[in-house]
């Protein structure tokens, strides 16, 4: 394994900790060493080690406990929160209340409120300094735009879940009375965050230039990484009002399909290939092998873990809490959207048979190769030759970003990739199709074929191209298609659950049963109680205990203490 020089520099941290906040233990460290954040920036390097703590906020494989909401929910990994979603499940314990709707008032805290105007407050800071700080305005702005960056990343995470919420561009003095201002319409926060986006990429650099200047820059915020978020936000906002009738959704999905196309024409990624093993290429994408920029082009934005004298504690035991403590298993409703290899889905392809499905292991015969290199197999071998472990029958386990060395140690050091190039050809090919209700097989070949070749590069049978003919012939439909291949490509790195929500199919999908892996009791040992099962499924949560409340629940609740502090954010969120 590489690993990298990390450049989250604990001094930077401390600097934008006495900006944001004066009561903590840190002010004492200042007062020894002169250094304030008032003298502090100077020079574009400044900038640049100020800059080195906003990347602390990417999203992790680690839970986020953040200490100003203490006794608020943690924020789970971010591939773990497909777990709100219906194709995540935990293996034992309490179910999660997003999911499963059995929230019934809002909380006093919030850590995403808290965690993501922390993050706020901190790039507001950076872009005011930069007014004063003297050198290359080139540089200067460069930091300015990886600023604007996160400050646009914050307020996607807040307004996605929030809503309207307040829009603050500066920092904030104890007297100002834009603490206790309204909230601000969710279309001008938006537009607020395509302005940073458009700065950033103006003004970052590309990924193949990171290096030209300072040496292993990998990791930073490139134009790439400020288009790709671009067409997120935009798709995201685009779909979410045209399936609610609301706003002007057309307008942002132009925006997602000149972004996303923008990043594809420029040429600066491409999809990830492993040589040794190019028919294993998608699963060693979430390994070691899937690092860097010249090992990786389709990487965009990661976040970065890694061993230095700077930061010691930068690993993860993201392998562990899937595998051993089942923080987040597959369920069948994924299990079903994983197409055959001859294109069809269950229910359609002639290999779905109940003849042809006698275990466990025959699920993943004849299916898109992406199945096997995301979901473990029915005793496949994980841990240690010291401490061997086997898949259980009764779950569906995660092997996205599993490192087999890494599981003695229970610490791993791979990167998790907030961006990819992959997400991007999905992007532009659902925007195309939402914006004119069909999508050319021009632009499919460029988008949804390029994934489904990598899936099976060298595989002895390809899965067929999505065409419009393929589609019409088999009494398809070119939208479910289209949010088949999404899901399977993005299935647990953090999307279902926000996918549901602005496709407002959340409402129809999670009240349905989560439920598990086929039931063979040749599977068991002899005298083995049959867990709980439904249809022949191991049941995770019957639809009876399953709820979605449409007029509450496409919003998350303002926290209760925060209403309080502030009387001029109003009510709370409909419902709650």
């Amino acid at each position: 394994m590489i690993r990298r020089k990390n450049f989250y520099i604990p001094l930077a941290m401390l600097l934008l900790s006495i900006g944001l906040w004066s009561c903590e233990k840190e002010l004492d460290q200042v007062a020894q060493t002169t250094i304030t954040d008032q003298n502090f920036w100077k020079s574009p390097s400044d900038l640049a080690l100020g800059c080195n703590y906003l990347y602390t906020y990417l999203p992790a494989l680690a839970a986020v406990t953040d200490g100003a909401a203490s006794g608020a929910t943690p924020i789970p990994a971010y591939p773990v929160q497909d777990v709100y979603s219906d194709i995540g499940s935990v293996a034992s314990g309490t179910l999660n209340d997003v999911s499963d709707g059995s929230r019934s008032t809002a909380p006093a805290l919030s850590t995403e409120w808290t965690y993501y105007y922390k993050l706020i407050r901190a790039a507001n800071n950076i872009v005011e300094k930069a007014n004063g700080v003297t050198g290359d305005v080139a540089i200067i702005n460069r930091y300015r735009g990886e600023a604007r960056f996160f400050r646009a990343f914050g307020y996607y995470e807040l307004t996605k879940r929030f809503g309207d919420v307040p829009l603050l561009l500066k920092t904030l003095t104890t007297d100002d009375p834009l603490l206790f201002g309204a909230r601000t319409a969710r279309e001008t926060i938006i537009d607020s965050v395509y302005a940073d986006l458009d700065f950033a990429a103006k003004y970052c650099p590309q990924p193949d230039l990171l290096n030209a200047t300072s040496g292993n820059e990998y990791g930073r915020i490139t134009r790439s990484a400020a288009l790709a978020f671009k067409s997120r936000v935009g798709l995201f906002e685009g779909t979410r009002q045209k399936y609610t009738n609301t706003g002007t959704p057309a307008r942002h999905l132009q925006l997602a399909l000149d972004a996303s196309n923008t990043v594809i024409t420029e040429g600066k990624h491409s999809l990830f290939s492993y040589a040794p093993r190019r028919d294993s290429s998608f699963f060693y994408l979430f390994q070691y092998a899937g690092e860097t920029y010249a090992a990786n082009k389709e990487v965009i934005l990661a976040r970065l873990y890694g061993q230095n004298i700077t930061n010691s504690i930068s690993a993860h035991s993201y392998g562990r809490s899937i595998l051993e403590q089942g923080a987040i298993v597959a369920t069948r409703s994924y299990m079903d959207m994983v197409l055959f290899k001859d294109g069809l889905p269950a229910g359609k392809s002639a290999f779905d048979s109940t003849a042809l499905q006698t275990s466990t292991l025959t699920e993943y015969r004849n299916r898109d190769p992406r199945l096997g290199m995301t979901i473990f197999r029915k005793g496949d071998y994980f841990g240690s030759s010291f401490t061997p472990y086997f898949v259980p029958t009764t779950a569906y386990r995660i092997k996205k970003y599993y490192i087999a060395a890494d599981w003695v140690a229970s610490n791993s050091y791979v990167d998790f990739m907030v961006l990819r190039y992959a997400e991007v050809l999905l992007n532009y090919a659902e925007a195309a199709f939402e914006l004119n209700g069909s999508i050319s097989d021009a632009d499919l070949n460029k988008t949804i074929n390029v994934l489904r070749n990598r899936a099976t590069n060298s595989q002895t049978t390809l899965l067929p191209l999505l065409t419009n003919a393929f589609v019409s012939a088999n009494g398809l439909d070119m939208k479910t298609e289209l949010r088949r291949e999404r899901t399977v490509e993005l299935a647990y790195e953090g999307f279902r659950y926000w996918d549901l929500i602005r496709w407002k199919t959340a409402e129809t999908e999670l009240p349905k049963a989560l439920i598990g892996p086929k039931y063979f009791p040749k599977e068991y040992a002899t005298g083995t109680a049959a867990p709980a099962l439904q249809d022949g499924y191991v049941l995770y949560q019957a639809a009876a205990k399953r709820t979605f409340n449409t007029s509450r629940d496409y919003l998350w609740p303002l926290p209760v203490n925060e209403l309080g502090l502030n009387p001029n954010l109003g009510k709370n969120n409909t419902g709650w």
